[in-house]
Protein backbone atom coordinates (compact mmCIF):
# COMPACT_ATOMS: atom_id res chain seq x y z
CA UNK A 1 0.00 0.00 0.00
CA UNK A 2 3.06 2.13 0.91
CA UNK A 3 4.45 1.54 -2.71
CA UNK A 4 0.55 2.68 -4.11
CA UNK A 5 0.82 5.96 -2.40
CA UNK A 6 4.80 6.57 -3.66
CA UNK A 7 3.84 5.62 -7.30
CA UNK A 8 0.72 7.99 -7.15
CA UNK A 9 2.43 10.50 -5.69
CA UNK A 10 5.34 10.68 -8.29
CA UNK A 11 3.05 9.96 -11.10
CA UNK A 12 0.00 12.73 -10.28
CA UNK A 13 2.10 15.26 -8.59
CA UNK A 14 6.05 14.85 -9.52
CA UNK A 15 6.73 14.45 -6.38
CA UNK A 16 8.97 11.66 -4.51
CA UNK A 17 8.42 10.88 -0.87
CA UNK A 18 9.84 8.36 1.42
CA UNK A 19 8.73 5.04 2.71
CA UNK A 20 8.37 6.79 6.27
CA UNK A 21 5.97 9.74 4.39
CA UNK A 22 3.52 7.11 2.89
CA UNK A 23 3.21 5.03 5.98
CA UNK A 24 2.09 8.19 7.53
CA UNK A 25 -0.03 9.00 4.54
CA UNK A 26 -1.73 5.90 4.73
CA UNK A 27 -2.48 5.60 8.35
CA UNK A 28 -3.85 9.69 8.49
CA UNK A 29 -5.64 9.11 5.17
CA UNK A 30 -6.09 6.20 4.04
CA UNK A 31 -9.45 4.53 3.37
CA UNK A 32 -11.13 1.83 1.27
CA UNK A 33 -14.56 3.64 2.32
CA UNK A 34 -15.59 6.61 1.54
CA UNK A 35 -15.94 8.37 5.27
CA UNK A 36 -18.89 11.20 6.36
CA UNK A 37 -16.07 14.00 6.49
CA UNK A 38 -12.44 13.46 4.23
CA UNK A 39 -9.28 14.59 5.81
CA UNK A 40 -6.39 16.36 4.63
CA UNK A 41 -3.00 16.73 5.11
CA UNK A 42 0.05 18.78 3.59
CA UNK A 43 2.98 16.40 2.78
CA UNK A 44 6.28 17.30 1.88
CA UNK A 45 8.89 15.41 -0.37
CA UNK A 46 11.43 15.61 -3.33
CA UNK A 47 10.15 17.75 -6.06
CA UNK A 48 10.95 15.61 -9.36
CA UNK A 49 11.29 18.45 -11.68
CA UNK A 50 13.38 20.89 -9.70
CA UNK A 51 15.30 18.64 -7.50
CA UNK A 52 14.17 20.86 -4.43
CA UNK A 53 11.52 20.50 -1.48
CA UNK A 54 7.60 20.68 -2.33
CA UNK A 55 4.80 20.35 -0.10
CA UNK A 56 1.26 19.74 -1.43
CA UNK A 57 -2.05 19.22 -0.03
CA UNK A 58 -3.18 15.77 -0.38
CA UNK A 59 -7.02 14.26 0.79
CA UNK A 60 -8.43 11.15 1.32
CA UNK A 61 -10.39 10.95 -1.73
CA UNK A 62 -6.93 10.86 -3.51
CA UNK A 63 -5.31 8.40 -1.10
CA UNK A 64 -8.66 6.22 -1.90
CA UNK A 65 -7.65 6.05 -5.41
CA UNK A 66 -4.03 5.84 -4.69
CA UNK A 67 -4.77 2.41 -2.65
CA UNK A 68 -7.43 0.73 -4.74
CA UNK A 69 -5.17 -1.44 -6.78
CA UNK A 70 -4.36 -2.86 -3.68
CA UNK A 71 -7.61 -3.23 -2.10
CA UNK A 72 -9.00 -4.28 -5.09
CA UNK A 73 -6.65 -7.06 -4.52
CA UNK A 74 -7.76 -7.76 -1.22
CA UNK A 75 -11.36 -7.90 -1.87
CA UNK A 76 -10.72 -9.94 -4.80
CA UNK A 77 -8.43 -12.69 -2.87
CA UNK A 78 -11.59 -12.47 -0.21
CA UNK A 79 -14.25 -13.42 -2.97
CA UNK A 80 -11.53 -15.65 -4.29
CA UNK A 81 -11.26 -17.63 -1.23
CA UNK A 82 -15.34 -17.66 -0.47
CA UNK A 83 -15.65 -19.42 -3.93
CA UNK A 84 -12.80 -22.30 -2.94
CA UNK A 85 -14.15 -22.84 0.66
CA UNK A 86 -16.02 -26.23 1.34
CA UNK A 87 -19.85 -25.32 0.96
CA UNK A 88 -20.51 -26.04 5.12
CA UNK A 89 -17.15 -23.71 6.11
CA UNK A 90 -18.94 -20.74 4.12
CA UNK A 91 -22.32 -21.35 5.81
CA UNK A 92 -20.28 -21.10 9.16
CA UNK A 93 -18.28 -17.96 7.82
CA UNK A 94 -21.97 -16.29 6.71
CA UNK A 95 -23.42 -17.55 9.84
CA UNK A 96 -20.40 -15.72 12.25
CA UNK A 97 -18.59 -13.64 9.82
CA UNK A 98 -14.96 -12.75 8.57
CA UNK A 99 -12.42 -11.69 11.02
CA UNK A 100 -9.82 -9.12 9.91
CA UNK A 101 -6.40 -9.48 10.96
CA UNK A 102 -2.86 -7.84 10.05
CA UNK A 103 -1.98 -4.58 9.38
CA UNK A 104 -3.98 -3.81 6.75
CA UNK A 105 -7.13 -4.93 8.51
CA UNK A 106 -6.86 -1.26 9.85
CA UNK A 107 -6.99 0.64 6.61
CA UNK A 108 -10.22 2.66 7.28
CA UNK A 109 -13.68 0.84 5.97
CA UNK A 110 -11.52 -1.93 4.81
CA UNK A 111 -14.56 -4.12 6.47
CA UNK A 112 -17.45 -2.24 5.13
CA UNK A 113 -16.02 -2.67 1.86
CA UNK A 114 -15.59 -6.25 2.04
CA UNK A 115 -18.64 -6.60 4.04
CA UNK A 116 -20.69 -5.39 0.84
CA UNK A 117 -18.65 -7.01 -1.60
CA UNK A 118 -19.42 -10.61 0.31
CA UNK A 119 -23.52 -9.86 1.84
CA UNK A 120 -21.00 -11.04 4.73
CA UNK A 121 -20.53 -9.42 8.51
CA UNK A 122 -17.14 -8.37 8.59
CA UNK A 123 -15.13 -7.20 11.69
CA UNK A 124 -11.34 -6.38 12.81
CA UNK A 125 -9.56 -8.77 15.16
CA UNK A 126 -9.05 -6.90 18.60
CA UNK A 127 -5.76 -7.10 18.39
CA UNK A 128 -5.33 -6.90 14.41
CA UNK A 129 -1.35 -6.89 14.79
CA UNK A 130 -0.72 -9.41 16.98
CA UNK A 131 -3.60 -12.00 16.91
CA UNK A 132 -2.05 -14.38 14.07
CA UNK A 133 0.97 -14.60 16.51
CA UNK A 134 -0.57 -15.04 19.41
CA UNK A 135 -3.00 -17.87 17.75
CA UNK A 136 0.32 -19.69 16.77
CA UNK A 137 1.95 -19.35 20.30
CA UNK A 138 -1.53 -21.07 21.55
CA UNK A 139 -1.70 -23.53 18.92
CA UNK A 140 2.27 -24.93 19.40
CA UNK A 141 1.60 -24.67 23.62
CA UNK A 142 -1.12 -26.44 23.22
CA UNK A 143 -0.04 -30.66 22.16
CA UNK A 144 -3.58 -31.86 21.38
CA UNK A 145 -4.88 -28.53 19.43
CA UNK A 146 -1.38 -29.41 17.36
CA UNK A 147 -2.05 -32.81 17.01
CA UNK A 148 -5.57 -32.28 15.30
CA UNK A 149 -3.92 -29.86 12.68
CA UNK A 150 -1.11 -32.57 12.01
CA UNK A 151 -4.02 -34.88 11.86
CA UNK A 152 -6.32 -32.96 9.06
CA UNK A 153 -2.86 -31.90 7.49
CA UNK A 154 -1.63 -35.54 6.61
CA UNK A 155 -4.88 -36.43 4.94
CA UNK A 156 -5.35 -33.56 2.68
Amino acid sequence: MDEDIISYIRTRHGLALGEKTAEEVKILLGSAYPAEVEKEMLVRGRDLEKGIPKSIRLSSVQIREALSPSISQIVEAVRDTIEDTPPELVGDIAERGILLCGGGSQLFGLNKLIAAETKMPVSVAQDPLSCVVKGCTILLENDGLLKKLRTRSSSN
